[in-house]
């Protein structure tokens, strides 16, 4: 076990858990889809990127070999262990987001793994306040948020490109408009599960919590609307 477990996080399998229930080993596992083109596209070329909650680095590779300067942040020692071993040389910095204070800023923020869907309101704005202070006046945050129906259609898997099943097996109504999230990432030897707390964000209430952190979307920059990019607004 990687730190102690938050309340309504677990995780089961092989390694380290970290304090949110994600093994290590499947995020060094894991294969990466089209995030990197997502966000190749939507940012000026070599910019410097501040990735928060890298993990293992499963993106941070190829953003590093696209040309962008890259400083991976993770609450998780043994995730950041991964990212130097899969990148030798990147900047890696070890904290909670929510306390992250780097005093300097960067052209590019990115919060993915849909942690803007956190159940705690004041955490959500804790994280986008991590991304404001962090972010030029003049760049960007790329934030990744669940797609419309992706809690209430379960259960559904998918296959990674890391040779892994991924299934959301349910996703129930714990209270406060939060559902408690169960997964699966199952490989040809070995399994593990995560069961997680998720809220749905409306499109309406994702810009609004977007806007009190002082960030307005610029852009959905992708057709399901998980990927997007804001912009500072004045300060």
């Amino acid at each position: 076990m990687s730190g102690r477990m938050r309340e309504g996080h677990q995780g089961t399998g092989p390694g380290a858990i970290t304090p949110d229930g994600c093994a290590v080993d499947v995020y060094r596992r894991l294969g990466v889809g089209r995030e990197p083109d997502v966000i190749e596209a939507a940012v000026p070329a070599g910019a410097a990127l501040l990735e928060l909650g890298c993990g293992a680095g499963r993106v941070t590779r190829p953003l590093v070999e696209r040309g962008f300067t890259v400083t991976a942040v993770d609450e998780s020692a043994e995730m950041l262990e991964a990212v130097r071993d899969r990148v030798p040389g990147v900047e890696t910095v070890c904290s909670p987001i929510e306390s992250l204070r780097l005093e300097r800023r960067f052209d590019v923020v990115m919060l993915a793994s849909y942690l803007v869907h956190t159940a705690e309101h004041d955490d959500r704005q804790a994280l986008l306040a991590a991304c404001r202070r962090h972010v030029r006046d003049d760049g960007c945050v790329l934030i990744q948020r669940a797609g419309e129906g992706w809690h209430v259609e379960v259960p559904r898997e998918r296959e990674d490109p890391g040779g892994c099943t991924v299934r959301i097996v349910s996703a129930d109504l714990v209270g406060d408009g939060v559902n408690s999230v169960h997964a699966e990432y199952v490989f040809p030897d070995l399994r593990w599960t995560q069961t997680f707390l998720s809220r749905p964000l409306s499109k309406a209430d994702f810009e609004r919590y977007l806007e009190e952190a002082g960030l307005a979307v610029d852009a959905y920059l992708t057709d399901d609307g998980t990927w997007v990019r804001a912009r500072p607004t004045a300060r």
